[in-house]
């Protein structure tokens, strides 16, 4: 699986089910997709 961090969103490749645990992961720590990507480019 791999994550490409754009600064307007992200891009996930791999297995459905490892997008899907990925998500789960991301989901408890950010409510939203953007939230995640300001944290890796601070404005």
């Amino acid at each position: 699986m791999k994550v490409y961090i754009h600064k307007k969103g992200i891009t996930l490749t791999g297995k459905a089910w490892e997008i899907r645990h990925q998500l789960k992961r991301m989901n408890k720590r950010y409510k939203r997709v953007i939230d995640f990507v300001e944290q890796m480019y601070p404005k």
